[in-house]
Formats: C-alpha cells, structure tokens, sequence
C-alpha cells in the first residue's frame, strides 16, 4: 500500500469540498486554534492518527486508516453571531463528499488502493464552550484495498 496515495487523495476531496462551503484555511499540518487567526478561519486540518493491520493466513492484508478533521471556526468579528451556523454548512460538506459505508459499492478516494471511506464515529464540537471560537473533530476511517 502506498499510504502516501491514499491520504494525499482523501485530503484532496476533503479541501475541495470544505472550501466550496466557505473553509478559508486548509492543511495536513494540525495547527492549536489559537495559532489559526480569525482571518484564516474556516479552517480544516486533516490529522493522521492510526493504522491496523489484518494479516490473516491464505488472506490478502488489509490496512485500516484512522484519521481526524479537525474544523476551527471563529466569529469574533461578530460575537452575536452562532459559530455553529458557520461550522454545520462545513461539516454537512464533509460528511457528504464520504458517505456511509454504502452496501451499494465502494467510496474509493479516486484511487484503486481504497475499498471504503467514511466518517466513523461520533463528531464532537466544542458547542460554544470556547464563545466565538468553534471546533469539531470529524472521525474518518479508509480500509486499503490492497
């Protein structure tokens, strides 16, 4: 597997739709919040965090890829407004560019290194405990096709 590939792929869907939905900042590289300015905010970082190998005898391997978006939005230029109203249109893009897992047939990331891609898991917000500063983390799990 070329992991490379595979995350280099899903971060070129990911921005391409984060930033359609208003997403000013967009990288690989997880930045704290309080390193992102307002002025860069939208912003989505994708965050590598685990690998599984299933190696199992008479069996091709198979590789599962568990990784965050991390999704920053700040309202400070105008503190009545609900940094959720500006986090959920970008989060709704997300989801939607990796659809659940689909018995219909495989989300393959334009490559043919990957059977499936989705989010996986519950997506947290900080839901305005932090005021004008908003931050959701978006699971996503890939499985290698190879």
């Amino acid at each position: 597997m070329k992991r490379e590939d595979v995350y280099s792929a899903l971060f070129t869907i990911i921005s391409a739709a984060a930033l359609a939905a208003g997403a000013k900042t967009t990288s690989r590289k997880l930045r704290h919040w309080s390193d992102v300015s307002a002025a860069e905010q939208p912003a989505v970082f994708q965050v590598q965090r685990t690998e599984n190998s299933d190696q199992r005898p008479g069996i091709p391997g198979k590789w599962t890829m568990n990784l965050d978006i991390f999704l920053y939005v700040n309202t400070s230029d105008d503190p009545n407004a609900a940094p959720t109203t500006i986090l959920n249109p970008i989060v709704d893009a997300i989801v939607n560019c990796l659809p659940s897992a689909d018995p219909g047939g495989p989300v393959t990331l334009g490559t043919n290194r990957v059977s499936h891609a989705w989010v996986s898991g519950p997506i947290e917000t900080s839901e305005g405990v932090l005021g004008n500063q908003e931050v959701a983390i978006i699971p996503v799990e890939i499985v290698g096709a190879e």
